[in-house]
């Protein structure tokens, strides 16, 4: 029996359970309360998990502290929507607890999960029960309350994750839309299967290769080079040459490992050459790769090989920094699907696009990298969805950069933002301008049912058209005319003035145009427009102004 974990059965818990995650994405996937296409609680979770794992794999050493340092920068960096956001809190959570130890007991996890829910807990402005929150917070308070008296891990683990199983099946009774849609939370479901992950590693319930479970990873070597510009005579070596040495000659020992990183020291520097009789790992700078190669050999078969030129690298460095393009104090970023709505964006002078929005959440990265390509101190974030809001609040801890997230939740409110914005604006009044801009536009999308259920009031089946706002389901149809012109009737007051349709790809140009016709004799006391937004899944969506 298993009494305590260490870090190389850690690590093996990190991928077992983000394959047993993988696996069942789809699963947590359909669980979505709204039965809409673009359900992604379970991609989320898996993409940010994935993150988490990529960095454990580079990881170069079993130790805890260096292993939860690279948990909570993979999932931070990785987190997508809601369920990716709140699950690297909980990730973060449990790591600052792991990072002190040298192997975990089961109070140890228990206090980890304690952590790990408090944290997440914060992360969230208003926090619901009923959610993956929920779940966290009684594993952890049973995990706390029992964990003394267990003596080994596999049945203490078992039990948190049967209370955790427990209290998923009354989520639909903290949550009445849960109840309504006939499922449980997605995010707890998904939550339990990574703990049932760590589970099946611990009972060694699993069909990994012995490749898949080595813990020797891959050196991630120094970026500097490549960050920082320096004078080509100041490279010494020129060529950073990487590879991997496996099926060892019969001959190879191990002395021959370390006398391989004796002989690459006398050729550069930077050396890095770590494994064993499995499987070697080499990181060299030098000017004789072919010489760095040949040594190898001698071992056994060399594969992943990458050999860099860093002088032309810096060449490219140098180029970039004397292009005289002029910094201006603020820029835009926005996340947009549909080509469309990509030249919509543009024409309103976004500085760059995000691919993405309903089908696909972009991770706190993902806003980093284009926060960072874009020449303004201050950057305003247009999230253009509710579970793409956290993610761009967390990539403000990720960039030197100042980020303003304006929380718009549809792309009717990004674009009515941006209409709002002025360049010779201060940071402060621009933010104003357009928070209260983005709250003058209601919003409406058309889209299909992806299976049987109760929502809303509806009963709804699988391929019916759906009208909703931000936040509920208000018409339904056999036919999208027919839904469009029912969710218009709910979304008009008598203070609309404006509606626009913008069409999905989906939609022919002279179907949007008759249908704008028909809803202008209909409704004649609004303006009606039909513009191409070319997003997928969604036949329509519609701003109401």
């Amino acid at each position: 029996m298993q009494k305590t974990i260490s870090g190389a059965m850690f690590r093996k818990m990190i991928l077992v359970a983000s394959k047993l995650l993988e696996e069942n994405r789809q699963y947590v996937d359909s669980l979505n309360v709204f039965p809409v296409p673009d359900g992604d609680t379970g991609t989320n979770m898996n993409l940010t998990f994935k993150s988490a794992l990529k960095e454990v794999n580079e990881c170069v050493n079993n130790n805890f502290d260096s292993l939860s340092e690279a948990i909570t920068k993979g999932a931070l960096r990785g987190a997508r929507g809601n369920s990716g956001v709140i699950l690297s809190q909980i990730l973060k959570g449990m790591a600052t607890v792991f990072r002190q130890c040298t192997e975990l007991k089961t109070k140890d996890f228990a206090r980890a999960i304690k952590e790990g829910a408090d944290i997440a807990y914060k992360a969230v402005t208003k926090p619901k029960e009923g959610t993956i929150l929920t779940v966290v917070r009684v594993m952890s308070e049973y995990a706390q309350s029992s964990c003394k008296k267990y003596s080994d891990f596999e049945t203490f683990l078992k039990d948190v994750l049967d209370k955790g199983e427990e209290i998923l099946l009354q989520t639909p009774e903290l949550l009445p839309v849960l109840k309504k849609a006939g499922v449980v939370d997605a995010g707890g479901r998904g939550l339990l299967v990574i703990f049932t992950g760590f589970y099946k590693a611990l009972t060694n319930d699993d069909a990994l290769t012995e490749e898949a479970i080595d813990p020797v990873s891959a050196y991630e070597k120094d970026k500097s080079i490549h960050s920082n510009i320096v004078d080509l005579a100041e490279i010494q070596f020129a060529y950073c040459t990487e590879y991997m040495i496996i099926n060892m000659h019969k001959k190879t020992t191990q002395s021959d490992i370390d006398k391989l990183r004796e002989r690459l020291v006398e050729l550069g520097d930077s050396v890095i050459c770590i494994g064993d009789l499995s499987l070697v790992k080499v990181h060299v700078h030098s000017n004789e790769p072919n010489k760095a190669l040949g040594f190898a050999l001698e071992l056994g078969e060399i594969t992943n090989v990458k050999i860099e030129n860093m002088l032309e690298q810096n060449r490219e460095l140098l180029k970039e920094k004397n292009k005289k393009e002029l910094s201006k104090p603020m820029g835009i970023v926005s996340v947009a699907a549909g080509d469309g709505f990509s030249v919509l964006f543009k024409d309103l002078m976004v500085d760059y696009i995000i691919k993405g929005g309903q089908t696909m959440n972009p991770s706190a990265n993902d806003i980093v990298e284009a926060v960072d390509k874009v020449n303004a101190d201050t950057v305003f974030v247009l999230p253009n969805n509710k579970n793409i809001i956290l993610a761009a609040e967390q990539a403000k801890d990720l960039t030197k950069k100042n980020i303003v997230v304006i929380p718009t939740k549809s792309i009717p409110e990004g674009i009515s933002s941006c209409l709002a914005f002025n360049p010779d604006a201060t940071v402060e009044e621009n933010t104003e301008a357009m928070m209260e801009s983005m709250q003058n536009v209601k919003t409406g999308s058309v889209t299909y049912a992806v299976r049987d259920t109760h929502v809303d009031g509806f009963d709804l089946s699988v391929g019916e058209i759906i009208g909703l706002d931000n936040s509920s389901i208000l018409a339904k149809g056999k036919e999208v005319t027919e839904t469009v012109q029912g969710l218009v009737d709910k979304l008009l007051d008598d203070n609309t003035v404006n509606v626009t349709l913008f069409y999905g790809t989906d939609i022919k140009e002279e179907d949007a145009l008759k249908l704008q016709e028909k809803l202008q004799n209909i409704y004649p006391q609004c303006e009606f427009n039909a513009v191409c937004g070319g997003q997928p899944v969604y036949y329509y969506i519609l701003s109401v102004e």
